[in-house]
């Protein structure tokens, strides 16, 4: 379990520095600049920490679902060995998956200016620029890594039944306890990410306007990475009872 919260704990961090440091720095020089370049490194960096985050927040459910629902093979299908494998899945597939995405995004051409109505660079709102209907390949992985990613939350949901299945079972409310410790925080970080993504992505089309589509930016890009430590650290006994005492 702390293999795969190290390997959040950096992609939380890769969050916060692709997106943060560069809107703070336009707010304080009173500019909305970004080179071109820096625009494409920007959506690569983003859409690779992304997916890698819902990536590794899916591997992270089987984790929980073995450890729970199949203690006696855990040290089987959860050595070391297998856990460095699905980490490098997570990182390898996360990194193919967003050179298409901003090899495909980049390469179609852009007439309607160059104004990006967000804090940073987003796919969505840089689609808006295009001129062409080559833009419909972009939309078209788009919608297939809805569907990626549609079954990857039923694939946590069905391991989550099953957890919670297992636990009620469970006659010793001490286990019990234990079990539901190790699972909420996960399943909180997990909702969190997939409520605000939903949102930011299935909204109607007239709720979309510049103030709403920033708020929800912040919601999706800014809070989940900058909240799951906090929800991680509840489990450290030491923090709670520091906190009990302030």
């Amino acid at each position: 379990m702390y293999f795969f919260l190290l390997n959040l704990s950096l992609l939380d961090l890769g969050f916060i520095s692709t997106i943060v440091p560069k809107s703070m720095a336009n707010s304080l020089w009173d500019t909305r600049a970004i080179s071109y370049s820096g625009c494409a490194v920007q959506v690569f960096v983003f859409v690779f920490l992304f997916a890698g985050e819902y990536s590794l927040l899916t591997v992270m459910a089987y984790d929980h679902y073995v450890a729970i629902c199949k203690p006696l093979h855990y040290e089987t299908l959860m050595g070391s060995r297998a856990c460095v494998k699905m980490a490098a899945a997570a990182w390898g597939t996360s990194f193919l998956y967003s050179v298409l995405h901003t090899a495909n995004t980049f390469s179609i051409p852009l007439c309607q200016g160059n104004r990006v109505d967000q804090f940073f660079c987003e796919i969505p709102q840089i689609l808006k620029l295009s001129c062409s209907d080559s833009y419909l390949r972009e939309v078209g992985l788009l919608a297939v890594s809805a569907c990626v990613g549609f079954g990857c939350f039923v694939f946590i949901v069905l391991s989550y039944v099953q957890i919670f299945t297992a636990v009620l079972r469970m006659p010793s409310e001490q286990g019990r306890h234990k079990a539901f410790s190790t699972c909420i925080p996960h399943l909180v970080v997990v909702s969190l990410f997939v409520s605000t993504d939903m949102f930011a992505y299935l909204k109607h089309p007239s709720l979309s306007f510049p103030a709403l589509d920033m708020v929800v930016a912040v919601l999706y890009s800014v809070v989940p990475p900058t909240l799951n430590p906090l929800i991680y650290s509840m489990r450290n006994k030491e923090l709670k009872d520091a906190l009990r005492k302030v």
